[in-house]
């Protein structure tokens, strides 16, 4: 087997840990950054440098953002009445891109899997609720996470915590695949599934 110069090698290795990206595809973006110029592989680097350095949390929503509040939250013309619940800040931009949904988001970082040793304490649950007692304009919160065994679990849970406030808790319908990603689901089935929520 051809052992590559380390600095190849690093650099094939550290391309590998990103999601989707086995070891051929790894050396082949390996390769051809190195092919590209200096100036545009010095542009991807400072690309990746700057977005690790300036994005953080938005501390209202949770949403990926460079500004606190982040646009969604700090846009007066958004409906305040609306919270949609997301696991990742992906979910928030999928749902963006259907440009129908006006109201505000709350990213939860991810799922209630007790399989994972994950439970509601890991995850931005806490901050939902106590978001929710200090605002009396939401009167409605759809539930958006992931059509699987962690999603539904994330949205029982949630409903049982919310319902007592007599805020409508609702989910988005099953047109999004079972098992599958809101990421990956294209704008009409994301639509129709928004459409089609159902209260919990």
């Amino acid at each position: 087997m051809y052992n590559y110069p380390k600095p190849l090698a690093k650099l094939i290795n550290e391309l590998s840990k990103l999601p989707g990206i086995g070891g051929k595809t790894a050396q082949r973006l390996a390769f051809h950054i190195l092919a590209m110029s200096d100036d545009e592989a010095f542009e991807i680097a400072d690309a990746i440098t700057v977005a690790k350095k300036e994005m953080k949390y938005c501390s209202v929503c949770g949403n990926l953002t460079d500004a606190d509040p982040c646009a969604i939250c700090g846009d007066p013309g958004r409906d305040r009445t609306v919270i949609c619940v997301v696991e990742t800040p992906r979910d928030v931009a999928a749902v963006e891109r259907m440009k129908e949904y006006k109201g505000l988001y709350h990213v939860l970082h991810g799922a209630i899997s007790p399989m994972d040793g994950i439970g509601p304490e890991d995850i931005n649950m806490k901050h939902l609720i106590v978001r929710l007692r200090g605002d009396d304009q939401v009167n409605e919160v759809i539930i958006a996470t992931n059509p699987n065994i962690e999603g539904e679990a994330t949205a029982m849970y949630a409903a049982k915590l919310i319902k007592p406030s007599g805020i409508r808790v609702s989910r988005i319908a099953h047109g999004v695949p079972v098992g599958g990603d809101l990421d990956y689901t294209d704008d009409l089935t994301l639509s129709k599934a928004m459409e089609g929520r159902r209260e919990l």
